[in-house]
């Protein structure tokens, strides 16, 4: 090849490479400005009418009725407000008085449990004047707090003091009489403690009912204690008022059935009444040993008393 067509070849290529590289560059710009054109955001046309509507706009004014409707709903709202906070805060105030009526109650039937054939009067009577303080500072307390309101409302709330001071009242009835204290008897002596232009605060039926199912068991703890002192005949009547307590109370539980708590309790009440049987039967074979070992007429009195328990079993 000659030194000219040499030169010219060159020369062609490189003027072809920059033709190239030309058209290379415009392409990437256009490339580029149509995806910056694209991204950019497009100026939005408002339709002449909707312009037309959107400057005729005016706020909305609120009407007088309207104004009274809403001040009539706060106005409502408000008082709503205030009774549940103060239904919450008599709420906190009975479950306290339910709190020291049952710890005030307790007190009393573990007086009652301190109770021998040795001072039995002198236990009785301490019993007594305690659950007369209970009865003067903590029941009265309240009873003044739920006289003449919805008092079932918050029957959850004082349920639990209420019952325990039905077994202590009833415990010390039956300890000092041999008799039941029944609700009537109760809510004559709660009545005084009333503000006489409300309604005053009753015990209910079911809370009494609960109350009296719980005297079985301590009822049950009293038996065993007497029993161990020797005195079979007080069980012995303690055991028939037991049974008869549950017997009755057994015609009832069926009618019950929304009651979980009367349910538990009459299984509970029937294992003491079998404890309070077990028991006098083991004191008679017990002490059964010492009479038979003494004189005539002291056996004889207990031959009688022995057939006498295992036959009320």
């Amino acid at each position: 090849m000659s030194a000219r067509h040499h030169v010219f070849s060159e020369r062609h290529f490189k003027m072809f490479s920059d033709d190239r590289a030309s058209i290379s560059r415009r392409m990437f710009s256009a490339s580029a400005f149509n995806k910056f054109s694209l991204m950019a955001s497009k100026p939005h046309r408002l339709h002449p009418r909707a312009a037309l509507q959107g400057a005729a706009k005016k706020p909305r004014m609120m009407t007088a009725a309207a104004s009274g409707e809403s001040s009539v709903m706060k106005d409502a709202f408000s008082r709503y407000a205030d009774y549940l906070n103060q239904l919450n805060d008599k709420r906190e105030r009975v479950v306290k008085a339910s709190r020291d009526i049952t710890i005030n109650s307790k007190k009393v039937i573990f007086q009652v449990h301190r109770m021998s054939k040795y001072n039995r009067e002198e236990v009785l009577d301490k019993a007594e004047k305690d659950l007369a303080a209970v009865t003067e500072q903590y029941v009265a307390r309240l009873v003044k707090e739920l006289g003449g309101t919805d008092f079932w409302k918050l029957r959850r709330a004082y349920s639990p003091g209420v019952q325990e001071y039905v077994e202590a009242a009833t415990l010390c009835k039956f300890c000092k009489t041999g008799t039941l204290l029944n609700l009537d008897e109760i809510n004559s002596g709660l009545s005084p403690l009333s503000d006489p232009s409300v309604d005053p605060l009753q015990i209910n039926v079911l809370d009494y009912l609960l109350g009296l199912a719980d005297l079985t068991g301590e009822l049950m703890r009293l038996a065993i204690g007497r029993i161990s002192d020797g005195e079979l005949e007080f069980a012995e009547k303690i055991c028939r008022f037991v049974r008869e307590i549950y017997r009755e109370l057994k015609l009832l539980a069926p009618s019950m059935d929304d009651n979980h708590d009367m349910k538990t309790k009459m299984d509970t009440m029937l294992q003491s009444v079998v404890k309070i049987e077990n028991a006098c039967f083991s004191g008679c074979l017990t002490w059964s040993d010492k009479v038979f070992s003494s004189g005539s007429q002291r056996r004889k009195n207990y031959r009688w008393l022995l057939i006498h328990l295992l036959s009320s079993l």
